[in-house]
């Protein structure tokens, strides 16, 4: 794990900031400080087979329309969901259970015509779509990165708030330096497919992973961190908690959140993909990221 020093984005500890349940502006669209994420819904734990398989069992429509309405009872206003048919069906059962948490979609890459995927994202109800990380990582390798604004154009075109999701601080600056029309930058915390683009890489087994060979690095944290402190446009930081592997006690949870809160901006905002399986992660992620503006 990287020993350096804190990024030059920390806030002061003294300094007051909006708690998660508060609300920012991405676009037109106001979303809390704190939102569900979508991975573990999907059976994408990144952590392990047996935890994807976990996931996929537990996370029933009825379980996850109970995970979205216990969210918002407890004041979280905001939901990810992923743009595939199988999610945006929970969404309406969520919507016809009376669920009215506003809506961030992930374009689906799987699907044929990613431009009709994204029209049919914002039929379905979305009021923010962000084009899918993986996929604008895998632009950027293969020198395709500005097919990336054609898809930016179609969002601003269906009338929802627009956004950018990568892994790579380089990207994020990228788009910037384009003064590509975005509303909100979508920044992972860490960098996991750098272990299947660079197999090569030596790094500290400690910040390390076997599954699917990702790597989770704190100096890839960091980075992003500074990208986040000067970024045009307010962020959404995802993967808090680098799948888990910040998760071996609530203190090392706690510190986590804390980090996260401390190395955004008031106006930015934070996703995790909750699993309450057996413990109110939910409720705990609100008093953790609260703790962060109350001290």
């Amino acid at each position: 794990m990287s020993t350096q020093t804190a990024p030059a984005s920390k806030i002061s500890s003294h300094q007051p900031v909006p708690g998660p349940t508060d609300t920012v502006a991405f676009g037109h669209v106001r979303v809390s400080r704190l939102m569900v994420g979508h991975n573990p819904v999907c059976g994408n734990s990144h952590a392990s087979d047996a935890m994807n398989a976990e996931m996929s069992a537990y996370f029933t429509a009825e379980n996850v329309v109970a995970m979205y309405r216990h969210a918002e009872s407890l004041g979280i206003k905001t939901v990810v969901v992923r743009g595939d048919y199988t999610r945006l069906g929970y969404l309406e059962l969520y919507r016809r259970a009376g669920g009215t948490m506003n809506v961030i979609c992930q374009t689906a890459s799987e699907m044929h015509d990613i431009f009709r995927n994204i029209r049919v994202c914002a039929a379905a109800g979305a009021d923010a779509i962000y084009h899918h990380g993986t996929q604008t990582d895998r632009f950027w390798m293969e020198g395709k990165i500005d097919k990336t604004a054609d898809y930016l154009k179609c969002m601003r075109d269906c009338g929802v708030a627009v956004g950018l999701c990568s892994h790579k601080p380089e990207i994020i600056d990228y788009a910037q330096q384009k003064q590509w029309d975005v509303d909100f930058l979508m920044c992972c915390f860490y960098d996991p497919g750098k272990g299947r683009i660079r197999q090569s890489a030596i790094v500290n087994r400690a910040a390390s992973a076997d599954y699917g060979g990702e790597i989770y690095d704190d100096a890839d944290r960091d980075a992003m961190c500074r990208t986040i402190a000067v970024a045009s446009k307010p962020v959404l930081a995802f993967k808090i908690l680098a799948a888990t592997r910040k998760c071996a006690t609530q203190e090392d949870v706690r510190a986590a959140y804390r980090f996260a809160y401390e190395h955004i901006r008031p106006t930015d905002a934070v996703a995790v993909g909750f699993f309450p399986k057996r413990l109110d992660q939910i409720a705990l992620g609100i008093q953790y990221a609260r703790e962060c503006a109350t001290v």
